[in-house]
């Protein structure tokens, strides 16, 4: 019984530490599709090192699209936002 109540618990605080993170990704879906489409190709923490400013992002992610990655003009559009909010100059 305490080994089920002790796994119980476990499981609701692992629950919870979880919840912030996601509710966070929902909140920002550019976030969301920024991890998905750009980490087909590489880790997507790669821009935490990198500090650009919004043509800087856009010429970056262009590029990518170039170079194959599958996106459309709008999520372009949103992942360009995105970094330049969270990784710009």
């Amino acid at each position: 019984m305490r080994r089920t109540l002790a796994y119980i618990v476990a499981v609701a605080f692992t629950a919870a530490a979880a919840a912030p993170s996601l509710a966070a990704e929902k909140a920002d879906p550019a976030k969301a599709l920024f991890e998905s489409k750009c980490s087909a190709c590489h880790p997507s923490d790669r821009p935490k090192s990198k500090k650009k400013d919004k043509a800087e992002w856009e010429q970056t992610v262009q590029r990518m699209k170039k170079n194959g990655a599958k996106l459309t003009d709008d999520e372009v559009k949103a992942i360009v936002e995105y970094l330049a909010k969270t990784y710009g100059k």
